[in-house]
C-alpha cells in the first residue's frame, strides 16, 4: 500500500474506519457488483467482521448482461470466502430500468423482464428476489435502479433501525464520485468525511452510506489483492490480457455510455455471451454490422425484409451514433421538425404511414418512414428529402464535423450546396 498520509497507509486507515462502523452499527450490508473495488471493500469488511464478532448483510443487484466470470465471482464471495460473515444475501433479480445509450428511441432496457424472457442473456439463478417473491411493497416495475439502492436503504434501516451502508466509491475514478465523498452539502456521520446520511425526497434516512476505500487508487486495489491474497474477478485478468491498461478495465453495463468499449470487451473476453447481449437490447448490433469509410457517403445498406421502413429509419440512426453521435443528433432533431410539420396538418408520428406512391413521396406532398430512410441513406445533410434547406447554423456544425472527423468526412458529393461548402464559398460571411 504505497500512498502514505498521517503516518498510515491507505490499508490502514480503512481498517480503522471499518474498526469506527463495527464498533458503532449493529446492522450493516454492502452493496456489491463483482467488481475489484466492491469485491476488495468485501473481503476486508469479512475480516474485520470476524474480528469484531460481527454479522453482515449484502445487497447485490443482478442486471442480467453481465459476465458469466463476473457471477461465478460473486458467488465465490458469498459462498466461499465471506459466507461465514453473512447473515442476509439480498442478490435481487428484479425489472430494474437501466441506461441505453445504443438507442435514441429506447433510451431504457429493463434487465429480467418477464416480457424479454425468451432473449435474457441468462437463466435467473436459484433463490434470488424476483418478481414472484419480491417482499417489498415500494417497488415498482421498471424502477429505476438510483431510486432502488435509496429506497433500499430506507427500507433496511426501518426494518432493523440505525444502519450503515459500505459503497465502493473511490474518488479519483470520476469527478461525480469525488463530488459524492467531498460535498459540502452532505449529513455525515460523526463528521468523518467517508460517510454521508442517505436522504429520500430531501429528509433524512437512519442509514449512513460509508466509503472505506474512498482515497485508494487503482493501484492499491490490486497492491491489496497481491499482498492479502485477496480472491478477484478474473475477467480482468482477461481484459489485460487483451490489452487494457488498470486504469482502462471497467465492468460497466455493456449498454451504458461507453458501450462501445462495453460491447467490444464481451465479443473479445467472452464470445460466448456475444450474440445473447447482442439479441438483448434494442439497438445493440447496429455498429457491428454495418461500417462506412466515408462520415458523409452513401450509406451501403440494404433496408432486411423482416424490418419496417420505420424500423429500418431507427437502424440507420443508431448505426450513424456509434461513429458520429453529432451527426445522429442532427438527423434526429431535423426529422423531429418534419415530424412536427406534419402533426400541425393532423398527421400525428404514429399516423405517419410506412410508404406511399412513389410519386407523391418524390414530390415532397406526403411523409413516409421510406422518404425519412432514404435521406438518411444517402446522408443528406442539409436534409432537402425532408424540404429543408441549408441554413448557417448547418454549416457551422458541418464545419465542426469536418475539423473532429477530417480523415473520414468524405467529399465528391454532388449536391451543388454541399460543393459549395467544400469550396468554402457557402454562407462564406459565417
Amino acid at each position: 500500500m504505497p500512498k502514505i498520509y498521517n503516518d498510515k497507509n491507505v490499508l490502514e486507515a480503512a481498517y480503522e474506519r471499518y474498526d469506527i462502523i463495527f464498533n458503532d452499527f449493529e446492522n450493516i450490508y454492502f452493496s456489491i457488483s463483482g467488481g475489484k473495488d466492491s469485491s476488495v471493500m468485501l473481503q476486508l469488511a469479512a475480516r474485520k467482521a470476524r474480528e469484531h464478532e460481527k454479522k453482515i448483510d449484502i445487497l447485490f443487484i443482478d442486471l442480467e448482461a453481465q459476465y458469466k466470470a463476473t457471477i461465478d465471482h460473486v458467488n465465490e464471495l458469498l459462498s466461499n470466502e465471506c459466507k461465514d460473515v453473512i447473515r442476509t444475501i439480498y442478490w435481487v433479480c428484479l425489472p430494474v430500468s437501466l441506461r441505453n445509450a445504443v438507442s435514441i428511441l429506447q433510451p431504457k432496457w429493463t434487465c429480467w423482464d418477464e416480457k424479454d424472457r425468451d432473449k435474457w442473456v441468462r437463466d435467473m439463478p436459484e433463490r434470488v428476489i424476483n418478481v414472484d417473491n419480491c417482499p417489498w411493497d415500494w417497488f415498482r416495475y421498471q424502477m429505476e435502479f438510483e431510486e432502488f439502492i435509496v429506497l433500499f436503504a430506507e427500507w433496511y434501516s426501518r426494518e432493523y433501525g440505525l444502519s450503515a451502508g459500505g459503497v465502493a466509491i473511490r474518488a479519483d475514478e470520476s469527478l461525480n464520485r469525488f463530488r459524492t465523498i467531498i460535498s459540502y452539502k452532505k449529513e455525515p456521520y460523526k463528521s468523518y468525511p467517508w460517510t454521508t446520511r442517505v436522504k429520500m425526497r430531501g429528509l433524512p434516512v437512519d442509514c449512513y452510506n460509508f466509503f472505506p476505500l474512498y482515497d485508494w487508487r487503482t493501484e492499491d486495489i490490486w497492491g491489496a489483492v497481491a499482498k492479502l491474497d485477496l480472491k478477484f474477478n478474473e475477467i480482468y485478468e482477461l481484459m489485460y490480457k487483451n490489452g487494457l491498461s488498470i486504469h482502462q478495465q471497467r465492468l460497466c453495463q455493456p449498454y451504458g455510455d461507453d458501450q462501445r468499449n462495453g460491447l467490444d470487451q464481451f465479443k473479445a473476453l467472452e464470445p460466448e455471451t456475444w450474440e445473447k447481449v447482442l439479441n438483448r437490447v434494442n439497438g445493440v448490433n447496429f455498429g457491428n454490422i454495418y461500417a462506412r469509410t466515408s462520415l458523409l457517403g452513401n450509406l451501403r445498406t440494404e433496408k432486411p425484409e423482416h424490418m419496417t421502413w420505420e424500423q429500418y429509419t431507427v437502424f440507420l440512426l443508431e448505426s450513424i451514433r456509434l461513429y458520429a453521435p453529432e451527426l445522429e443528433e442532427h438527423y434526429y432533431r431535423k426529422i423531429k421538425t418534419f415530424l412536427g410539420w406534419w402533426e400541425k396538418e393532423g398527421i400525428t408520428t404514429d399516423k405517419i404511414p410506412d410508404i406511399a406512391d412513389k410519386e407523391l413521396e418524390a414530390t415532397f406532398k406526403t411523409p413516409t418512414w421510406r422518404r425519412i430512410a432514404r435521406a438518411i441513406e444517402k446522408n443528406d445533410f442539409w436534409m432537402k428529402r425532408l424540404s429543408f434547406s441549408a441554413t448557417k447554423s448547418d454549416v457551422e456544425k458541418l464545419n465542426k464535423l469536418k475539423e473532429k472527423y477530417r480523415k473520414i468526412i468524405g467529399d465528391g458529393k454532388v449536391d451543388k450546396d454541399m460543393k459549395r461548402w467544400e469550396r468554402g464559398e457557402l454562407f462564406a460571411e459565417s
